[in-house]
């Protein structure tokens, strides 16, 4: 790893925390990259310092190999998966070999943190250091101010030149959005771990072993999600004789993906962390709209009839996970995965623990509609003395190629039977953010028109996990849950088909005021919308926060914000 500008990165530190993701891959569509490049494959360009003669072919193999420098990060999730891989480990894995053995790209691991806390304070002796990684994966705040501190570099021609046909088509699917958030000033400063947008919708999972068992009807309406909660806190649906469940699962930051609030507030036609229009055009803040003071007036009424666990405000999403999985809730809002984790674990300690996904609901005739933002949250940024900053590109194309192209081997690098989740050993990870919404409809059309013998790819691999489960395999029933015909996403492809979700207006960079305030303004909603849940304030305290919200920085990024979307209106 080279020593970068110190003096930039000692003053960055205090401001950015750098995300990089634990591993990295790269190929081309359609291109053999096992071999060297023939003449024919693309201009030949020398490039100053490199290994010898470089062409822009997105697949051509170094020869003889570069080292490139990384840090990474594990976690349970990860070490989980090296736990059913024999022979593999963290540094050496199928990923890495595939790397070598195709594009002649080995990796270098300066160091490895275990958690986020760990990697994030590793990375600030990196940085304090001046010791900055070849490629650098980065949230859009953080390239921001890695761009101020002119670290890094311009990434527009390289991606034009080394980009396969494929890695262009994937990476575009969600639209100019991705792109728009890495350009600055004019200039593509990384390229785009893509995810989907859509994915991020959320649901209203609920226990229907739980409905069945208090004769209670599936949910229609936000009225009777408000009726399931409080008959799961107060009706003994787990039969133990203790008033010791849960009516609705909540966590400490009160948003995100698993026991967040997104879905509730949307009931209310709110959208708490995205911007929308208001009915003059502008944008403003879903946070600071009356519709959100609605909402937390029904949720505070929620805690004081003792429908949350009253420690919520100091547990995170792994900790509220346990009351799930140990069979002490019934109810969440949370986004398509959550099958996966937490409630596969509560259904493997309880098989007859059986959740399902529905639709959000709304509070009115009006419908709910799921708030998204750009799926898109990191970016690889490239160091600016980077010697071969095209290989990058390589590994983007390669593990496209090899997960979703023609030669493609998604039963072996991205989710083989033996240990699901193989595809986290690679550091580039981008996905089409339309594959598991395509591989859903590929599944039922198949088993409409019974031919389920023809499903490829990743609709293959996910329907033979669920016909294991439908043939006793209770550890997969996370996948009917997701995928079988009744499951989580045929909700997704209803919302899709009725032009449900409601899109984050702002997909730009983080605007000069935005990259100063957003911690602040971030830290102010959680603390004010928590205690107004607990009571502690009065629910017309709302008022002043919009206020000190605007006061304290809202009010300048408003105005920044309506200024790039006004210049980005098309």
């Amino acid at each position: 790893m080279k020593r970068g500008n110190r003096t930039a990165f000692i003053a960055l530190l205090c401001g950015l925390t750098v995300a990089l993701s634990a591993c990295s891959g790269g190929n081309s569509g359609g291109a053999d990259s096992g071999t060297k490049p023939e003449k024919d494959k693309g201009t030949n360009t020398a490039q100053e310092g490199g290994s010898g003669t470089e062409t822009t072919d997105g697949a051509a193999k170094y020869d003889p190999p570069i080292e490139i420098a990384l840090v990474g990060g594990t976690d349970d999730s990860t070490e989980g998966v090296l736990a059913k891989l024999e022979g593999e480990t963290f540094e050496n894995n199928r990923w890495s070999k595939l790397y070598e053995d195709k594009l002649g790209i080995r990796f270098k691991y300066d160091w490895i943190a275990k958690g986020p806390e760990q990697f994030k304070q590793k990375m600030n002796v990196s940085l304090a250091s001046g010791d900055v990684p070849d490629f650098i994966q980065v949230d859009a705040t953080e390239l921001k101010q890695l761009q101020e501190a002119d670290l890094i570099m311009d990434v527009s021609e390289l991606y034009e030149k080394y980009a396969s046909p494929l890695t262009k088509e994937v990476l575009k699917q969600d639209g100019d959005a991705p792109f728009s958030a890495a350009t600055i000033d004019g200039k593509l400063m990384a390229v785009p771990n893509i995810r989907s947008s859509t994915d991020m919708a959320q649901f209203v999972w609920v226990r229907t072993d739980w409905l069945q068992k208090l004769n209670l009807p599936e949910p229609k309406t936000m009225q009777d999600v408000l009726a399931i909660a409080e008959a799961f806190a107060t009706q003994d649906p787990d039969g133990n004789n203790k008033a010791d469940t849960v009516g609705l699962l909540l966590q400490k930051d009160l948003f995100g993906g698993f026991a967040g609030l997104e879905g509730f507030f949307n009931g209310y036609h709110a959208y708490p962390t995205i911007w929308v229009e208001d009915e003059n055009g502008k944008l403003v803040h879903g946070s600071t709209r009356p519709e959100a003071k609605t909402a937390l007036a029904e949720l505070q009424q929620m805690f004081k009839k003792g429908l949350f666990d009253k420690e919520f405000g100091v547990k995170d999403a792994g900790k509220t996970a346990e009351a799930a999985s140990s069979g002490k809730a019934g109810l969440s809002f949370g986004q398509q995965w959550l099958s996966a984790w937490p409630f596969q674990s509560n259904h493997d300690n309880d098989p007859n623990a059986v959740w399902k996904g529905y639709p959000l609901m709304s509070i009115d005739d009006k419908p709910a509609r799921p708030e998204i933002s750009l799926g898109t949250y990191q970016y690889w940024a490239i160091r600016k003395d980077v010697e071969h900053p095209e290989a990058l590109l390589k590994m983007f194309n390669l593990y496209i190629e090899t997960n979703w192209g023609e030669t493609a081997a998604f039963d072996k690098y991205y989710l083989p039977g033996d240990a699901e989740g193989t595809w986290k050993l690679s550091p580039v990870t981008p996905e089409p953010p339309n594959k598991n919404l395509a591989s859903y409809l590929s599944i039922a059309d198949a088993l409409k028109n019974k031919k389920t013998a023809e499903l490829t790819g990743e609709a293959k691999t996910i329907y033979n996990n669920i016909e294991k489960y439908e043939q006793g395999d209770e550890k997969l029933w996370s996948w009917e849950a997701g995928y079988g015909l009744d499951g989580v996403y045929s909700v997704m492809k209803d919302y899709a088909d009725t032009d449900r979700f409601m899109m984050n207006k702002f997909v730009g960079a983080p605007t000069p005021t935005a990259v100063e305030k957003s911690v602040t303004l971030s830290k102010l909603t959680t603390e004010t919308f928590t205690r107004i849940i607990l009571g502690e304030l009065p629910v017309d305290a709302f008022d002043k926060f919009v206020e000190d919200w605007n006061k304290l920085g809202g009010e300048k990024i408003t105005q920044e914000v309506n200024e790039w979307y006004e210049a980005n209106k098309k």
